[in-house]
């Protein structure tokens, strides 16, 4: 990774992250203070023991950023509950258990079926899950009792079918607070924020639900006295209007990442001067400049999705079943004007399977001998409504097929539990799919202006577009000839000067002015025609580099690719080019909007490679990491 560079810090260690290895390195170094937050759970469970065993006290270290009251009160799940009772805020029916005894006990307190199993102080979810009896309560509370720094789990209610809602909040020593972004899930509660597709901002919730959360928000920081940067999730009860608060994270984490990249405001870097005292009042906006400040609540005129990018295309035998631990390697990301547009450009961005939704068919079930045969048959309705009903990678595929067959949004809610707003949406990619494949038009040459743009404007690619008109051939939309596959789509779409336009990612809402080198592109609104090329072009004398990013993280493929592409871009402004980056995975370094000249929130796909080179008119494209 970029932070093991020798240049990154003054000194670095690449030592095991346990407790011994960090106290010897304190007695050595005998820094000022540690900050923890910046490390995941894993450095934040290092801080607070050290913390907790006196090596800090006696070392004279002080432990910035949230500190360890904080930490014990966000993460211990008892006193969380306690911290949330005090100030009004309704938290799940819950027990926490020291003890396998004490687990039983709770169960039969709380009396009910099926239970959640929360550890304390654990990453990811560990060692937790929804549990249906006694069994499965052992069989869980035990691991997560064995993962738990502290051996504690709590036994809570279950709220599965609410809806999942996050909060991404900063906070100052002077009690200045903002939201910096909200999220909201689309699979319901049961499955864990890392394993569902996340949608920012907020789609479905009313401004007075939406306001009342911001509140709870903002006073539970304030209540655990959190310096920094912060989760907060919260499940809500569509019908009813409840709510409960599920967890804080006192640290950055995924979601932060995540926040980071869908409203370019720096989480990270924020978090950490104001660690060492610094307040957002007097930190320049870095995306706004010096016209306003880190106060400054980024808003989004814009709609970001964000899929998991799961493993199961490595091991094909593992249980695909999806809960509260992740299995998840990495994510995508993508930014449209719409749900749909965004929905369908991060779909290409996961680079698995077929790059956009296809109708399902038994070589769907399972690959190996027979699949091209299978491909010529419909998934069963059997097994398509068992992956509406449980909660596994194939899940989004199945509720676009329910769509295809005549499903209502009703029925689908039914089986799903999904908020209605999202299932509409789903609807409609599939109404304008079988608008596709009922076009008259016998080739892509053929095909209608405003029909291109109306589809273009929701996110259809140029592939999934021509497959769509071939009617999804069995042997996938590669197999199409050259006069009916995506390049002929793409000649047709270029002839009537349709290229999408690049909007820049400014925290905003062009409220105020911006340079952020940040893009996305959309085909929405307006219809201008022409290539969207880069500002004053005829006035650019540096030579400019296009590097591929490396995309999701998968087995086989991960951050070190990454690092071989920042070094890339600094190599190539070092010599004295423009560099610039395409890629769709938030959580790395190269799409720091100030790594590159310019940023590409893009799928690394033919179309939308072709239509960034086209606006750059780059004098060159490195593909090798």
């Amino acid at each position: 990774t970029i932070q093991n560079d020798p240049e990154m810090a003054d000194r670095v260690y690449i030592e095991p992250l346990l407790p011994d290895v960090v106290r010897r390195i304190l007695e050595l170094e005998k820094p000022d203070a540690i900050l923890a937050g910046m490390g995941g759970q894993t450095a934040l469970n290092i801080a607070s023991e050290l913390a907790h065993d006196g090596t800090l006290e006696r070392l004279g270290i002080e432990l910035i950023g949230s500190d360890l009251e904080a930490i014990d009160k966000a993460e211990d799940r008892n006193l969380f509950k306690k911290v949330c009772e005090s100030i009004g805020l309704p938290v799940p029916q819950a027990i926490a258990c020291d003890s396998i005894e004490e687990v039983l006990a709770a169960a039969e307190e709380l009396g009910n079926w099926p239970l959640l199993v929360r550890p304390a102080f654990t990453l990811g979810g560990l060692g937790g899950g929804t549990v249906w009896n006694t069994g499965e309560l052992v069989e869980v509370s035990s691991l997560g009792l064995r993962n738990s720094r502290i051996h504690q789990v709590l036994i809570e209610e279950s709220i599965l079918g609410w809806q999942e809602h996050e909060y991404e909040v900063m906070r100052d020593s002077n009690d200045n607070c903002i939201i910096v972004c909200t999220m909201e899930n689309i699979d319901p509660m049961g499955v864990h924020t890392g394993e569902s597709i996340v949608v920012a901002p907020q789609q479905s919730l009313s401004d007075r639900d939406h306001q009342h959360l911001r509140n709870c928000s903002l006073a539970l920081i304030r209540e655990l006295n959190i310096s920094g940067g912060c989760n907060v999730q919260f499940a809500v009860n569509q019908s009813t209007g409840e709510i409960r608060v599920i967890e804080v994270n006192p640290r950055v984490s995924r979601s932060s990442a995540l926040a980071s990249k869908a409203t370019g405001y720096p989480i990270a870097r924020m978090a950490a001067k104001i660690a060492v005292g610094y307040t957002l009042d007097e930190l320049p906006n870095p995306i706004t400049g010096h016209g306003t400040t880190a106060a400054f609540e980024p808003t989004l005129d814009y709609c970001v999705v964000k899929i998991p990018r799961w493993p199961f295309d490595k091991f094909r035998t593992v249980d695909r079943t999806l809960g509260t631990s992740m299995k998840s390697t990495g994510e995508v990301m993508a930014i449209g004007r719409c749900f749909e547009e965004a929905f369908l450009k991060a779909w290409a961005s996961l680079e698995v399977g077929h790059p956009h939704p296809r109708p399902l068919t038994r070589a769907d079930e399972s690959e190996g001998e027979g699949m091209s045969q299978r491909a010529q048959e419909p998934l069963a309705e059997r097994t398509m409504v068992e992956w509406l009903e449980v909660a596994t990678d194939r899940r989004m595929s199945a509720v676009i097929e329910a769509f295809r067959r005549g499903w209502s949004v009703e029925r689908v809610h039914e089986v799903t539990r999904m908020t209605r707003w999202f299932l509409q949406r789903f609807a409609n990619i599939a109404a304008t799919e079988a608008e596709v494949t009922d076009c008259d038009a016998a080739s892509p040459m053929l095909l209608d202006e405003d029909d291109l743009w109306r589809w273009k404007a929701l996110g259809m690619s140029d592939a999934y577009i021509c497959d769509a008109l071939a009617d999804f051939p069995a042997t996938g939309f590669n197999a199409l000839s050259s006069e009916a596959g995506e390049t002929a789509l793409m000649r047709r779409r270029h002839l009537f000067g349709i290229h999408p336009r690049y909007r820049m990612v400014d925290s905003c809402a062009a409220e105020f002015a911006a340079t952020t080198p940040y893009y996305y592109s959309t085909y929405e609104g307006g219809q201008e025609r022409g290539i969207d090329f880069i500002p004053k072009m005829e006035q650019r004398k540096k030579e400019r580099v296009v590097v591929l990013g490396s995309g999701p993280i998968r087995i086989g493929q991960g951050i070190e690719f990454d690092y071989c592409c920042v070094h890339a871009v600094m190599a190539i402004r070092e010599s004295g080019r423009d560099a610039i980056i395409i890629n769709n995975n938030p959580e790395t370094v190269s799409t720091d909007f100030d790594t590159s000249d310019r940023l590409y929130f893009e799928p690394i796909t033919l179309e939308c490679v072709t239509e960034v080179l086209l606006r750059e008119q780059a004098h060159g494209i490195l593909l090798q990491f």
